[in-house]
Protein backbone atom coordinates (compact mmCIF):
# COMPACT_ATOMS: atom_id res chain seq x y z
CA UNK A 1 0.00 0.00 0.00
CA UNK A 2 3.07 2.28 0.11
CA UNK A 3 3.93 4.77 2.81
CA UNK A 4 1.72 5.60 5.72
CA UNK A 5 -0.58 8.58 5.04
CA UNK A 6 1.35 11.01 7.27
CA UNK A 7 1.66 13.56 4.49
CA UNK A 8 -0.79 14.29 1.70
CA UNK A 9 0.52 14.68 -1.82
CA UNK A 10 -1.46 15.66 -4.93
CA UNK A 11 -1.27 12.07 -6.20
CA UNK A 12 -2.48 10.56 -2.91
CA UNK A 13 -5.18 7.92 -3.39
CA UNK A 14 -8.64 8.27 -1.81
CA UNK A 15 -7.65 5.49 0.60
CA UNK A 16 -4.60 7.48 1.78
CA UNK A 17 -6.64 10.69 2.05
CA UNK A 18 -9.14 8.88 4.27
CA UNK A 19 -6.35 7.56 6.51
CA UNK A 20 -4.68 10.96 6.74
CA UNK A 21 -7.89 12.75 7.75
CA UNK A 22 -8.77 10.00 10.21
CA UNK A 23 -5.37 10.36 11.91
CA UNK A 24 -5.66 14.15 11.92
CA UNK A 25 -9.14 14.11 13.49
CA UNK A 26 -8.11 11.49 16.05
CA UNK A 27 -5.12 13.51 17.19
CA UNK A 28 -7.13 16.73 17.33
CA UNK A 29 -9.67 15.01 19.61
CA UNK A 30 -6.86 13.68 21.84
CA UNK A 31 -7.67 10.03 21.10
CA UNK A 32 -5.22 7.17 20.91
CA UNK A 33 -6.17 4.24 18.69
CA UNK A 34 -6.94 2.29 21.86
CA UNK A 35 -9.27 4.93 23.27
CA UNK A 36 -10.89 5.37 19.87
CA UNK A 37 -11.53 1.62 19.69
CA UNK A 38 -13.29 1.77 23.07
CA UNK A 39 -15.35 4.80 22.06
CA UNK A 40 -16.49 3.37 18.72
CA UNK A 41 -16.73 -0.39 19.42
CA UNK A 42 -14.46 -0.86 16.38
CA UNK A 43 -11.44 -3.09 16.92
CA UNK A 44 -7.96 -1.61 17.28
CA UNK A 45 -6.68 -3.68 14.35
CA UNK A 46 -9.36 -2.31 12.00
CA UNK A 47 -8.70 1.26 13.03
CA UNK A 48 -4.93 0.84 12.59
CA UNK A 49 -5.36 -0.59 9.09
CA UNK A 50 -7.76 2.17 8.06
CA UNK A 51 -5.52 4.92 9.39
CA UNK A 52 -2.46 3.45 7.69
CA UNK A 53 -4.26 2.96 4.35
CA UNK A 54 -3.90 -0.81 4.46
CA UNK A 55 -7.62 -1.50 4.20
CA UNK A 56 -10.80 0.47 3.53
CA UNK A 57 -13.82 0.24 5.83
CA UNK A 58 -16.48 -2.06 4.37
CA UNK A 59 -19.53 -0.70 6.17
CA UNK A 60 -20.88 2.84 5.88
CA UNK A 61 -22.32 2.49 9.39
CA UNK A 62 -18.81 2.04 10.81
CA UNK A 63 -17.61 5.18 9.04
CA UNK A 64 -20.62 7.14 10.33
CA UNK A 65 -19.86 5.85 13.81
CA UNK A 66 -16.22 6.91 13.51
CA UNK A 67 -17.09 10.31 12.01
CA UNK A 68 -19.55 10.97 14.83
CA UNK A 69 -17.10 10.16 17.63
CA UNK A 70 -14.38 12.27 15.98
CA UNK A 71 -16.85 15.08 15.16
CA UNK A 72 -15.84 14.93 11.52
CA UNK A 73 -18.99 16.71 10.31
CA UNK A 74 -19.39 14.10 7.56
CA UNK A 75 -15.87 14.48 6.17
CA UNK A 76 -14.87 10.86 6.75
CA UNK A 77 -18.10 9.61 5.18
CA UNK A 78 -17.47 11.74 2.09
CA UNK A 79 -13.88 10.50 1.75
CA UNK A 80 -14.97 6.89 2.28
CA UNK A 81 -17.51 7.21 -0.55
CA UNK A 82 -14.68 8.21 -2.89
CA UNK A 83 -12.73 5.12 -1.88
CA UNK A 84 -15.71 3.00 -2.87
CA UNK A 85 -15.58 4.21 -6.46
CA UNK A 86 -11.87 3.56 -6.88
CA UNK A 87 -11.20 0.55 -4.68
CA UNK A 88 -14.04 -1.92 -4.38
CA UNK A 89 -14.31 -4.56 -7.10
CA UNK A 90 -17.61 -4.71 -8.90
CA UNK A 91 -18.48 -8.05 -7.38
CA UNK A 92 -18.18 -6.65 -3.85
CA UNK A 93 -20.92 -4.05 -4.21
CA UNK A 94 -24.20 -5.12 -5.70
CA UNK A 95 -26.65 -2.65 -7.16
CA UNK A 96 -28.97 -1.81 -4.25
CA UNK A 97 -32.42 -3.43 -4.46
CA UNK A 98 -41.51 -6.69 -0.46
CA UNK A 99 -40.64 -9.69 1.30
CA UNK A 100 -43.62 -11.71 2.41
CA UNK A 101 -43.30 -10.34 5.84
CA UNK A 102 -41.16 -6.33 5.37
CA UNK A 103 -34.24 -2.03 9.73
CA UNK A 104 -32.56 -4.23 16.35
CA UNK A 105 -31.70 -4.53 19.91
CA UNK A 106 -31.49 -8.32 20.03
CA UNK A 107 -30.08 -8.39 16.53
CA UNK A 108 -27.12 -10.46 15.59
CA UNK A 109 -25.40 -11.80 12.53
CA UNK A 110 -22.19 -13.77 12.87
CA UNK A 111 -19.53 -12.29 10.61
CA UNK A 112 -18.67 -15.82 9.50
CA UNK A 113 -21.93 -15.72 7.57
CA UNK A 114 -20.75 -12.82 5.44
CA UNK A 115 -18.92 -13.44 2.21
CA UNK A 116 -15.41 -12.11 2.02
CA UNK A 117 -14.99 -11.22 5.69
CA UNK A 118 -11.30 -11.37 6.53
CA UNK A 119 -10.97 -8.88 9.38
CA UNK A 120 -8.84 -9.90 12.33
CA UNK A 121 -11.78 -9.56 14.70
CA UNK A 122 -14.14 -11.76 12.71
CA UNK A 123 -16.63 -12.77 15.42
CA UNK A 124 -18.84 -9.72 15.16
CA UNK A 125 -22.54 -9.01 15.33
CA UNK A 126 -24.50 -6.10 13.87
CA UNK A 127 -26.06 -4.15 16.73
CA UNK A 128 -27.78 -0.80 17.34
CA UNK A 129 -25.49 1.73 18.98
CA UNK A 130 -26.31 5.26 20.14
CA UNK A 131 -23.85 7.82 18.82
CA UNK A 132 -24.31 11.58 19.27
CA UNK A 133 -28.06 11.24 19.74
CA UNK A 134 -28.62 8.84 16.83
CA UNK A 135 -28.90 5.05 16.68
CA UNK A 136 -26.66 3.45 14.06
CA UNK A 137 -26.30 -0.23 13.17
CA UNK A 138 -22.64 -1.23 13.36
CA UNK A 139 -20.62 -4.47 13.42
CA UNK A 140 -19.31 -4.92 16.96
CA UNK A 141 -17.06 -7.68 18.35
CA UNK A 142 -19.22 -10.26 20.10
CA UNK A 143 -16.98 -10.13 23.19
CA UNK A 144 -17.71 -6.40 23.54
CA UNK A 145 -21.45 -7.03 23.30
CA UNK A 146 -21.27 -9.76 25.94
CA UNK A 147 -19.20 -7.54 28.23
CA UNK A 148 -21.79 -4.76 27.93
CA UNK A 149 -24.38 -6.81 29.78
CA UNK A 150 -26.69 -6.93 26.74
CA UNK A 151 -26.08 -10.60 26.04
CA UNK A 152 -29.21 -10.83 23.94
CA UNK A 153 -27.47 -8.75 21.29
CA UNK A 154 -24.98 -11.58 20.77
CA UNK A 155 -27.64 -14.13 19.88
CA UNK A 156 -26.69 -17.25 17.99
CA UNK A 157 -28.58 -19.46 15.59
CA UNK A 158 -31.57 -21.51 16.57
CA UNK A 159 -30.72 -25.23 16.51
CA UNK A 160 -30.69 -26.59 12.98
CA UNK A 161 -33.28 -29.37 12.52
CA UNK A 162 -31.76 -32.75 11.80
CA UNK A 163 -32.75 -34.49 8.58
CA UNK A 164 -34.63 -37.75 9.02
CA UNK A 165 -34.43 -40.71 6.72
CA UNK A 166 -37.79 -39.74 5.22
CA UNK A 167 -36.50 -36.25 4.56
CA UNK A 168 -33.48 -37.51 2.70
CA UNK A 169 -35.67 -39.50 0.31
CA UNK A 170 -36.63 -36.07 -1.07
CA UNK A 171 -34.04 -33.38 -0.33
CA UNK A 172 -36.16 -30.88 -2.27
CA UNK A 173 -39.11 -31.39 0.05
CA UNK A 174 -36.78 -31.39 3.06
CA UNK A 175 -35.29 -27.98 2.25
CA UNK A 176 -38.68 -26.61 1.17
CA UNK A 177 -40.16 -27.55 4.52
CA UNK A 178 -37.22 -26.00 6.38
CA UNK A 179 -37.74 -22.75 4.51
CA UNK A 180 -41.44 -22.68 5.42
CA UNK A 181 -40.60 -23.25 9.08
CA UNK A 182 -38.04 -20.44 9.09
CA UNK A 183 -40.49 -18.00 7.49
CA UNK A 184 -43.04 -18.84 10.19
CA UNK A 185 -40.40 -18.47 12.89
CA UNK A 186 -39.30 -15.11 11.51
CA UNK A 187 -42.89 -13.85 11.50
CA UNK A 188 -43.18 -14.77 15.17
CA UNK A 189 -39.80 -13.95 16.74
CA UNK A 190 -37.93 -11.97 14.08
CA UNK A 191 -34.63 -12.58 12.30
CA UNK A 192 -31.96 -12.51 14.99
CA UNK A 193 -31.80 -16.30 15.46
CA UNK A 194 -33.31 -17.32 12.14
CA UNK A 195 -30.74 -15.85 9.75
CA UNK A 196 -27.70 -17.78 11.05
CA UNK A 197 -29.69 -21.01 10.89
CA UNK A 198 -30.89 -20.24 7.36
CA UNK A 199 -27.32 -19.53 6.25
CA UNK A 200 -26.24 -22.91 7.61
CA UNK A 201 -28.99 -24.63 5.61
CA UNK A 202 -28.09 -22.59 2.53
CA UNK A 203 -24.54 -23.98 2.61
CA UNK A 204 -25.89 -27.52 2.78
CA UNK A 205 -28.43 -26.84 0.04
CA UNK A 206 -25.75 -25.43 -2.27
CA UNK A 207 -23.55 -28.47 -1.66
CA UNK A 208 -26.43 -30.82 -2.44
CA UNK A 209 -27.31 -28.89 -5.61
CA UNK A 210 -23.73 -28.99 -6.90
CA UNK A 211 -23.66 -32.76 -6.43
CA UNK A 212 -26.92 -33.21 -8.35
CA UNK A 213 -27.65 -33.38 -12.07
CA UNK A 214 -30.59 -32.93 -14.40
CA UNK A 215 -34.03 -32.05 -13.07
CA UNK A 216 -32.98 -32.39 -9.42
CA UNK A 217 -30.21 -29.83 -9.88
CA UNK A 218 -32.63 -27.41 -11.55
CA UNK A 219 -35.21 -27.73 -8.76
CA UNK A 220 -32.56 -27.33 -6.08
CA UNK A 221 -31.23 -24.19 -7.80
CA UNK A 222 -34.73 -22.69 -7.83
CA UNK A 223 -35.02 -23.47 -4.12
CA UNK A 224 -31.54 -22.06 -3.48
CA UNK A 225 -32.66 -18.84 -5.15
CA UNK A 226 -35.54 -18.56 -2.69
CA UNK A 227 -33.16 -19.19 0.21
CA UNK A 228 -30.87 -16.39 -0.99
CA UNK A 229 -33.80 -13.99 -1.30
CA UNK A 230 -35.03 -14.86 2.20
CA UNK A 231 -31.50 -14.46 3.62
CA UNK A 232 -31.33 -11.01 2.03
CA UNK A 233 -34.64 -10.10 3.63
CA UNK A 234 -33.56 -11.27 7.08
CA UNK A 235 -30.22 -9.47 6.82
CA UNK A 236 -32.04 -6.26 5.92
CA UNK A 237 -34.30 -6.71 8.92
CA UNK A 238 -31.33 -6.80 11.32
CA UNK A 239 -29.77 -3.73 9.73
CA UNK A 240 -26.89 -5.49 7.90
CA UNK A 241 -27.25 -3.76 4.54
CA UNK A 242 -24.08 -5.18 2.98
CA UNK A 243 -25.12 -8.78 3.62
CA UNK A 244 -28.65 -8.00 2.43
CA UNK A 245 -27.32 -6.62 -0.86
CA UNK A 246 -25.06 -9.65 -1.30
CA UNK A 247 -27.73 -12.31 -0.80
CA UNK A 248 -30.28 -10.44 -2.93
CA UNK A 249 -27.78 -10.00 -5.78
CA UNK A 250 -27.04 -13.74 -5.71
CA UNK A 251 -30.76 -14.48 -5.79
CA UNK A 252 -31.23 -12.26 -8.84
CA UNK A 253 -28.35 -13.94 -10.69
CA UNK A 254 -29.70 -17.40 -9.90
CA UNK A 255 -33.22 -16.44 -10.99
CA UNK A 256 -31.89 -15.60 -14.46
CA UNK A 257 -30.19 -19.01 -14.62
CA UNK A 258 -33.40 -20.81 -13.70
CA UNK A 259 -35.37 -18.85 -16.32
CA UNK A 260 -38.18 -18.23 -13.81
CA UNK A 261 -39.34 -14.74 -14.83
CA UNK A 262 -41.83 -14.59 -11.93
CA UNK A 263 -38.98 -15.11 -9.51
CA UNK A 264 -36.85 -12.53 -11.32
CA UNK A 265 -39.66 -9.97 -11.14
CA UNK A 266 -40.12 -10.63 -7.44
CA UNK A 267 -36.42 -10.22 -6.66
CA UNK A 268 -36.18 -7.03 -8.72
CA UNK A 269 -38.99 -5.76 -6.51
CA UNK A 270 -37.00 -6.79 -3.43
CA UNK A 271 -33.99 -4.89 -4.72
CA UNK A 272 -36.21 -1.84 -5.20
CA UNK A 273 -37.42 -2.16 -1.63
CA UNK A 274 -33.88 -2.55 -0.34
CA UNK A 275 -32.75 0.48 -2.32
CA UNK A 276 -35.41 2.82 -0.99
CA UNK A 277 -34.91 1.58 2.58
CA UNK A 278 -31.17 2.26 2.37
CA UNK A 279 -31.53 5.81 1.07
CA UNK A 280 -31.40 5.19 -2.69
CA UNK A 281 -34.93 6.08 -3.74
CA UNK A 282 -33.91 7.20 -7.24
CA UNK A 283 -32.35 3.77 -7.86
CA UNK A 284 -35.48 2.15 -6.47
CA UNK A 285 -37.60 3.81 -9.17
CA UNK A 286 -35.57 2.15 -11.92
CA UNK A 287 -35.55 -1.23 -10.21
CA UNK A 288 -39.31 -1.10 -9.62
CA UNK A 289 -39.88 -0.19 -13.28
CA UNK A 290 -37.76 -3.18 -14.29
CA UNK A 291 -39.77 -5.40 -11.96
CA UNK A 292 -43.00 -4.25 -13.57
CA UNK A 293 -41.66 -4.83 -17.10
CA UNK A 294 -40.60 -8.35 -16.10
CA UNK A 295 -43.82 -9.24 -14.27
CA UNK A 296 -46.62 -10.97 -16.14
CA UNK A 297 -49.39 -8.47 -16.97
CA UNK A 298 -52.32 -9.11 -14.69
CA UNK A 299 -50.21 -10.80 -12.01
CA UNK A 300 -49.85 -9.76 -8.39
CA UNK A 301 -46.16 -9.24 -9.08
CA UNK A 302 -47.16 -6.27 -11.22
CA UNK A 303 -49.05 -4.82 -8.25
CA UNK A 304 -46.02 -5.26 -5.98
CA UNK A 305 -43.78 -3.46 -8.47
CA UNK A 306 -46.17 -0.50 -8.70
CA UNK A 307 -46.27 -0.25 -4.91
CA UNK A 308 -42.48 -0.04 -4.79
CA UNK A 309 -42.62 2.73 -7.38
CA UNK A 310 -45.22 4.53 -5.29
CA UNK A 311 -43.13 4.54 -2.12
CA UNK A 312 -39.98 5.61 -3.96
CA UNK A 313 -41.92 8.60 -5.36
CA UNK A 314 -43.09 9.43 -1.82
CA UNK A 315 -39.57 9.34 -0.39
CA UNK A 316 -38.45 11.61 -3.23
CA UNK A 317 -41.23 14.04 -2.28
CA UNK A 318 -43.45 13.53 -5.32
CA UNK A 319 -46.81 13.13 -3.62
CA UNK A 320 -48.99 13.22 -6.73
CA UNK A 321 -47.03 10.42 -8.43
CA UNK A 322 -47.02 8.38 -5.22
CA UNK A 323 -50.77 8.56 -4.60
CA UNK A 324 -51.58 8.01 -8.28
CA UNK A 325 -49.40 4.89 -8.23
CA UNK A 326 -51.27 3.54 -5.19
CA UNK A 327 -54.56 4.07 -7.04
CA UNK A 328 -53.06 2.14 -9.95
CA UNK A 329 -51.96 -0.65 -7.61
CA UNK A 330 -55.48 -1.01 -6.21
CA UNK A 331 -56.98 -1.06 -9.70
CA UNK A 332 -54.51 -3.74 -10.81
CA UNK A 333 -55.17 -5.75 -7.66
CA UNK A 334 -58.89 -5.73 -8.37
CA UNK A 335 -58.36 -7.68 -11.60
CA UNK A 336 -55.16 -9.58 -10.76
CA UNK A 337 -55.07 -13.36 -10.98
CA UNK A 338 -55.07 -15.44 -7.81
CA UNK A 339 -52.82 -18.20 -9.13
CA UNK A 340 -49.29 -18.86 -7.93
CA UNK A 341 -47.46 -18.17 -4.70
CA UNK A 342 -46.21 -14.67 -5.40
CA UNK A 343 -48.22 -12.02 -3.61
CA UNK A 344 -50.81 -14.41 -2.20
CA UNK A 345 -50.74 -12.22 0.95
CA UNK A 346 -51.51 -9.07 -1.02
CA UNK A 347 -54.89 -7.46 -0.36
CA UNK A 348 -56.43 -3.99 -0.11
CA UNK A 349 -55.49 -3.74 3.58
CA UNK A 350 -51.83 -4.35 2.75
CA UNK A 351 -51.88 -1.68 0.04
CA UNK A 352 -53.55 0.75 2.44
CA UNK A 353 -50.85 0.12 5.06
CA UNK A 354 -48.11 0.70 2.49
CA UNK A 355 -49.89 3.90 1.47
CA UNK A 356 -49.87 5.03 5.12
CA UNK A 357 -46.11 4.59 5.21
CA UNK A 358 -45.76 6.75 2.12
CA UNK A 359 -48.09 9.38 3.58
CA UNK A 360 -45.78 9.61 6.60
CA UNK A 361 -42.81 10.07 4.25
CA UNK A 362 -44.73 12.93 2.63
CA UNK A 363 -45.44 14.56 6.01
CA UNK A 364 -49.17 13.72 5.98
CA UNK A 365 -48.96 12.42 9.53
CA UNK A 366 -52.62 12.44 10.57
CA UNK A 367 -53.67 10.32 7.59
CA UNK A 368 -50.69 8.04 8.12
CA UNK A 369 -51.50 7.54 11.81
CA UNK A 370 -55.09 6.60 11.00
CA UNK A 371 -53.89 4.08 8.42
CA UNK A 372 -51.46 2.42 10.83
CA UNK A 373 -54.01 2.29 13.64
CA UNK A 374 -56.39 0.43 11.32
CA UNK A 375 -53.63 -1.95 10.22
CA UNK A 376 -52.62 -2.75 13.81
CA UNK A 377 -56.18 -3.62 14.75
CA UNK A 378 -56.46 -6.08 11.84
CA UNK A 379 -53.03 -7.73 12.12
CA UNK A 380 -53.05 -11.43 13.12
CA UNK A 381 -51.45 -12.18 16.49
CA UNK A 382 -48.87 -14.49 14.87
CA UNK A 383 -47.25 -11.51 13.12
CA UNK A 384 -45.55 -10.26 16.27
CA UNK A 385 -42.61 -8.57 14.56
CA UNK A 386 -44.83 -6.84 11.98
CA UNK A 387 -46.99 -5.54 14.82
CA UNK A 388 -43.89 -3.92 16.26
CA UNK A 389 -43.09 -2.33 12.90
CA UNK A 390 -46.61 -0.94 12.57
CA UNK A 391 -46.60 0.31 16.17
CA UNK A 392 -43.29 2.11 15.65
CA UNK A 393 -44.49 3.73 12.44
CA UNK A 394 -47.81 4.68 14.06
CA UNK A 395 -45.97 6.25 16.99
CA UNK A 396 -43.80 8.29 14.63
CA UNK A 397 -46.90 9.43 12.73
CA UNK A 398 -48.74 10.45 15.91
CA UNK A 399 -45.68 12.42 16.99
CA UNK A 400 -45.62 14.17 13.63
CA UNK A 401 -49.29 15.01 14.10
CA UNK A 402 -48.50 16.59 17.48
CA UNK A 403 -49.89 13.93 19.85
CA UNK A 404 -46.66 13.31 21.75
CA UNK A 405 -48.02 11.47 24.84
CA UNK A 406 -49.83 8.95 22.63
CA UNK A 407 -46.72 8.60 20.46
CA UNK A 408 -44.62 7.82 23.54
CA UNK A 409 -47.18 5.28 24.78
CA UNK A 410 -47.32 3.44 21.46
CA UNK A 411 -43.55 3.69 21.08
CA UNK A 412 -43.05 2.00 24.44
CA UNK A 413 -45.05 -0.99 23.21
CA UNK A 414 -42.84 -1.15 20.12
CA UNK A 415 -39.67 -1.10 22.27
CA UNK A 416 -40.82 -4.30 23.96
CA UNK A 417 -41.40 -6.04 20.64
CA UNK A 418 -38.06 -4.76 19.31
CA UNK A 419 -36.33 -6.41 22.27
CA UNK A 420 -38.12 -9.69 21.53
CA UNK A 421 -37.78 -9.87 17.77
CA UNK A 422 -34.62 -8.00 16.83
CA UNK A 423 -36.06 -6.01 13.93
CA UNK A 424 -33.92 -3.08 12.89
CA UNK A 425 -36.93 -1.62 11.11
CA UNK A 426 -38.56 -1.15 14.50
CA UNK A 427 -35.47 0.40 16.05
CA UNK A 428 -34.94 2.73 13.08
CA UNK A 429 -38.44 4.16 13.48
CA UNK A 430 -38.01 4.41 17.25
CA UNK A 431 -34.77 6.32 16.71
CA UNK A 432 -36.65 8.88 14.60
CA UNK A 433 -39.40 9.05 17.22
CA UNK A 434 -36.83 9.51 19.98
CA UNK A 435 -35.29 12.51 18.24
CA UNK A 436 -38.71 14.14 17.94
CA UNK A 437 -39.60 13.47 21.59
CA UNK A 438 -36.18 14.60 22.87
CA UNK A 439 -37.18 18.21 22.21
CA UNK A 440 -40.46 17.84 24.12
CA UNK A 441 -38.95 17.77 27.60
CA UNK A 442 -40.79 16.02 30.43
CA UNK A 443 -44.22 15.51 28.92
CA UNK A 444 -46.24 12.48 29.98
CA UNK A 445 -44.62 9.13 29.16
CA UNK A 446 -41.73 10.55 27.14
CA UNK A 447 -39.02 9.98 29.74
CA UNK A 448 -40.21 6.39 30.23
CA UNK A 449 -40.07 5.68 26.50
CA UNK A 450 -36.60 7.20 26.09
CA UNK A 451 -35.23 5.27 29.08
CA UNK A 452 -36.63 1.99 27.75
CA UNK A 453 -35.11 2.59 24.32
CA UNK A 454 -31.73 3.38 25.86
CA UNK A 455 -31.76 0.05 27.66
CA UNK A 456 -31.79 -1.97 24.45
CA UNK A 457 -28.95 -0.30 22.55
CA UNK A 458 -25.21 -0.11 23.12
CA UNK A 459 -23.58 3.10 24.25
CA UNK A 460 -19.96 4.10 23.53
CA UNK A 461 -17.67 4.53 26.53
Amino acid sequence: MGQKPNVLTPEASPLHRFGYQMRDLRQRRNHTLRSLAEATFISYSKLWKWENAQRAPKHRSEVEQLDGVLDGQGLLVELWARIGVDTFPLGDVSVPGVHVSELSPDLALPASGRAGSNDDDTDTVVVPCRVHGRILFVPVPRRVVLASGLAGLAATAIPAPTATAADMVSPIEHFSQLRRVMIQTDNLIGPRHVLPALQQHLVRLTSRRRASRGADAAELLALETRYEELAGWLAQDIGDERTAHGHTAKALDASHITGDTDLTAYILGRKAQLAVDTGLAADALGLAAAARRTARPGSRLEVIAVMHQAHAHAVLGDGNEALTSYDTALALLGRADTDGVWGSWLDEAYVSTARARSLAALGEYEQAAAGFDTAIAALPAAYRRDRGVYLARAARAHAGAGNLPLAAQIGLQAVGIAAETGSARIVSQLDRLDRVLAAAGGKEGIAEFRAALDQIVLHPV
